[in-house]
C-alpha cells in the first residue's frame, strides 16, 4: 500500500538542457517550476552538476528565490556531496539535500552508496546539512542489508534507485523486482529511515510501484515527466502523474 503523503517533486534537469543549445534563455526553468508547482507538484528537484551541462548554478539560486514563494513546496538540491552540492546547501539550506554517488562527467546517476566503505566520509558533511535544518537523503540500490547502515550514518531518507524495477516493469522479473525494493523501503522504515524514490519512473510502471512498496514520501521524476510535458503540456502532465499516484491507493 503507498504512504497517503507520496508527494511528487519534479527534476527540472532537462528544461534546462534543451535551454543550453541556445542562447535564448527559453525554455525557461523557473517557468516550467511555476508551472508545474500551480498544478499542483509538491517539490521541485535539482541535479547540477560541476560541468553544468543542464542545471547551472543561477538556477539553483533563482528556485530557491522563487519556493520562497510556494509555502509547503519542497526544494530537493541532488548531487555529489564531495563535488558542488555543498556550496549550494551551505548557501541556500534547500529543504532537502539527496547525496548522489556521481563522478564528475557520469552520463546519469547509476548505483547508490555502500557500507560501511562510504560511512566515514559521509558523516561529518551529514552532520553540517543536519546543523543547517536541511534534511539529508541518500541515494540507494534496493538492499535492505544496507538500510539500517544508513540510517546509522545521519541520514533521514533514502531515495531507493528505482532503474532495475522500471527495466523489469514489462517483464516476468518484475515481481521480483517489486519484492525486492518493498522489502529494501521496509528495512528503512524499520531503521527510521524515510523513504523515497526515482530514476525512470513514469505514467507506466509508477502506481504499481506504490501499491507495492511500502511508506514511500517522495518520488522524484524527471526525464519521463518532461518527455511527456512536450506532448501534453506541464499541467496536464503533473496532473497525470498526480492522478497515478491517487490510482495506487485508491
Amino acid at each position: 500500500m503507498a504512504h497517503a503523503r507520496t508527494a511528487l517533486s519534479v527534476n527540472l534537469n532537462k528544461v534546462a538542457l534543451v535551454r543550453n543549445t541556445r542562447h535564448l534563455g527559453i525554455p525557461s526553468v523557473t517557468r516550467a517550476a511555476t508551472l508545474c508547482l500551480e498544478a499542483g507538484a509538491a517539490g521541485i528537484t535539482v541535479h547540477p552538476r560541476p560541468d553544468e551541462r543542464h542545471i547551472r548554478a543561477h538556477d539553483v539560486h533563482d528556485l530557491a528565490a522563487l519556493l520562497k514563494a510556494w509555502p509547503g513546496r519542497e526544494f530537493n538540491i541532488e548531487g555529489n556531496p564531495f563535488h558542488n552540492l555543498m556550496d549550494f546547501v551551505r548557501a541556500l539550506r534547500p529543504h532537502q539535500a539527496t547525496f548522489v554517488p556521481d563522478a564528475e562527467g557520469q552520463f546519469t546517476s547509476d548505483h547508490g552508496w555502500r557500507f560501511p566503505d562510504d560511512a566515514g566520509r559521509l558523516r561529518p558533511l551529514i552532520d553540517e546539512c543536519r546543523a543547517l535544518g536541511v534534511r539529508v537523503s541518500l541515494f540507494m540500490d534496493a538492499e535492505a542489508d544496507q538500510m539500517a547502515a544508513a540510517r546509522a550514518v545521519g541520514a533521514d531518507r533514502i531515495e531507493l534507485y528505482t532503474e532495475p524495477y522500471a527495466a523489469a516493469h514489462a517483464t516476468p522479473a518484475r515481481a521480483g523486482q517489486l519484492r525486492r525494493f518493498a522489502q529494501a523501503a521496509q528495512a528503512a522504515l524499520d531503521a527510521g529511515l524515510g523513504v523515497n524514490a526515482g530514476h525512470d519512473l513514469n505514467r507506466d510502471n509508477l502506481t504499481d510501484f506504490l501499491r507495492a512498496v511500502p511508506g514511500v514520501s517522495e518520488v522524484s521524476i524527471g526525464h519521463a515527466l518532461i518527455a511527456d510535458a512536450l506532448e501534453l503540456g506541464y499541467a496536464e502532465t503533473i496532473r497525470a502523474y498526480n492522478r497515478c499516484i491517487a490510482d495506487a491507493f485508491a
